[in-house]
């Protein structure tokens, strides 16, 4: 299992969400992340989720 970072800004730059995960793989590391900001309603706002080396997964501005 690899650890990803999923976090969550507002148009402001606040931090919203900064949420730590375990995936075996990047492709489902980047549907998990998918799946957490639907459930959170936060599928429109500025999100990224990256491994632990720094690898940018999921990205929207």
């Amino acid at each position: 299992m690899h650890t990803y970072t999923l976090t969550v800004f507002d148009t402001s730059g606040e931090k919203l969400l900064d949420e730590t995960f375990q995936a075996p793989t990047e492709k489902e590391a980047k549907q998990i992340g998918e799946s957490k900001l639907k459930e959170m309603n936060f599928e429109e706002k500025t999100h990224r989720c990256t491994s632990a080396a720094g690898k940018l997964i999921l990205f929207h501005r």
